[in-house]
């Protein structure tokens, strides 16, 4: 999810704001103030305020310098050619209202720190979500994205739902891996982005990333039409709508419920199948009046 949202790389980065700038030159940061904006390549982040880190550039490869506009274009020049040469940002901190888009992706929160050399943006806060035309992503405790490894974390009550069919998992820790883009949407240059500020080349609208897999830690549940499932670990694959979780896993379908080892769940069909350790023996609770009982299949 949201393998676009990547500021580690690309041209400078600009950064405007409504309410001016401040230049720390002897903690070497820039903080802009009200409705700030910072804009790298097609990746835009909107804030509050935002505060930028930077240090001397070790060489001049990627200019990932910050350019404020307006009445502080005179400190963008000193900020980005000094003494000894050009400087580069190396973190970016948002506050308030946090937003980061692109074409395609996008990502909320309270607060957000995108670290430039790891290539790795962190959110908190409330009503954190990361959303891809695909997948929606949300959490309580902490989002991660891990552009390097094509990889999304949710911490807390973490959830992840397929826009297109409403296949749903939840546990307390998400994991899912994107797959690489290697191909642009051949509708691309038909589409409107969600965000009407998500201004960009339509050329690059869009490669946003598919959702490969995603682990499941942790008080794990999985819905479908008839059935609740419940368990310590799973995995979801969405291209195959199958999921599998494990340990102390229970089937609940109304007043009746099945104890087991694991669960292999079809989200397509609707269908749950109870497997069981060699040896053992499914449990469970089996109301006489209920109709659709579960049948579980012991393997």
């Amino acid at each position: 999810m949201a393998q676009n949202i990547d500021l580690s790389h690309g041209g400078q980065i600009t950064i405007t704001a409504l309410g001016g700038f401040d230049w720390d030159q002897n903690a070497k940061s820039v903080t802009a103030y009200d409705q700030a904006k910072a804009i790298r390549g097609d990746v835009t982040v909107t804030a509050d305020r935002l505060v930028a880190l930077y240090r001397k550039k070790a060489n001049t490869g990627d200019n990932n310098q910050p350019k404020p506009a307006g009445d502080t274009q005179n400190k963008s020049n000193d900020l980005t050619q000094n003494e000894s040469g050009s400087n580069e940002i190396y973190r970016l901190y948002a506050y308030g209202h946090v937003h980061i888009y692109t074409n395609t992706d996008q990502a909320w929160g309270d607060k957000g720190i995108y670290d430039i050399d790891q290539a790795t943006l962190v959110l908190t806060g409330k009503n954190m979500k990361i959303t891809t035309p695909q997948n929606v992503m949300t959490a309580k405790d902490a989002m991660e994205y891990h552009s390097n490894t094509r990889m999304s974390v949710g911490r807390g009550d973490a959830s992840v739902t397929n826009l297109k069919n409403g296949h749903r998992i939840q546990a307390d820790v998400l994991v899912g891996y994107s797959k690489p883009n290697d191909q642009k949407d051949p509708n691309a240059k038909n589409k409107q982005p969600d965000n009407k500020q998500a201004a960009g080349n339509p050329d690059d609208m869009t490669r946003s990333s598919k959702l490969e897999k995603v682990d499941a830690f942790g008080n794990v549940v999985v819905r479908t039409q008839t059935e609740t499932i419940r368990g310590d670990r799973g995995v979801y694959v969405p291209d195959t709508s199958i999921a599998r979780v494990v340990g102390n896993v229970h089937i609940t379908r109304g007043a009746n419920q099945l104890n087991g080892h694991a669960a292999i769940i079809n989200m397509k069909t609707g269908i749950a199948h109870m497997t069981e350790a060699p040896g053992r023996r499914v449990q469970g609770l089996v109301v006489p009046n209920e109709t659709n009982n579960p049948k579980p299949s012991n393997k």
